[in-house]
């Protein structure tokens, strides 16, 4: 379990960010990933943002909680994305972005993921897609996926992303394949995972389990990663 307070932390003023894994000036050996090389839980001050930045040879999913995040890149893509949109960035040969927050008044939330691709030097693209809260309510919903069933993202690795939001009560229960592991984050709220009660911003990984059980205890939202 990686507790949300264990985090590595980094507070810039206009951008307030905690690691789960170790991210740039934060190094932590122990914490270098999980199948998943990067999440980090980042809130941006209003009229600020990521200025232009490049990016090779990574995966890239964000996944917006609160507010609004207008992206720009050099593929032409121009868009914000809101509260249940999820973007997939696939950097490849290279892309350069930027993020930014253009409210005067409201901050922006969201989780900013990158996972390793199963290919070096693929052509770079960009894909974002809207999951209500009424899809995730209660259940796991495929947001990202090898082969992009069920409507989900397409991503270049081996992995399947789920997000859910789940009332006390609301139970989803999710198989895992022979060999594979998952790791589940929580955005917001409290759950509990295979019994172990989790809160905004803990993770936990499971390896060497058949099966992950979400339960909801007061109003969670979480992201779920099955990994090769």
């Amino acid at each position: 379990m990686r507790k949300a307070g264990d985090r590595g932390h980094a507070d810039h003023g206009w951008l307030n960010s905690y690691h789960t894994f170790s991210f740039a000036d934060y190094y932590d050996s122990a914490q270098m990933g999980f199948r998943a090389r990067v999440i980090n839980d980042d809130r941006v001050a209003p009229g600020h943002g990521f200025g232009s930045h490049s990016h090779r040879d990574m995966e890239i999913i964000s996944y917006v909680l609160e507010g609004a995040l207008a992206h720009k890149d050099s593929m032409g893509t121009d868009g914000v994305l809101r509260p249940g949109d999820v973007q997939r960035m696939s950097a490849g040969t290279g892309v350069v972005h930027s993020e930014f927050n253009g409210s005067k008044t409201e901050p922006v939330h969201f989780l900013q993921i990158w996972l390793e691709p199963d290919a070096k030097g693929i052509a770079p693209s960009y894909d974002q897609k809207t999951y209500a809260d009424a899809e995730k309510r209660g259940r796991l919903r495929l947001v990202a996926s090898p082969d992009g069933a069920d409507g989900s993202l397409g991503i270049h690795t081996d992995a399947r992303v789920y997000a859910g939001v789940f009332d006390a009560g609301q139970q989803s229960d999710l198989a895992l394949g022979d060999g594979r592991h998952a790791w589940v984050q929580v955005a917001e709220g409290t759950v509990r995972v295979n019994g172990q009660e989790l809160t905004a911003g803990d993770g936990v990984a499971l390896s060497d389990e058949r099966h992950l059980n979400i339960e909801g205890i007061e109003k969670g939202e979480i992201l779920v990663f099955d990994l090769a």
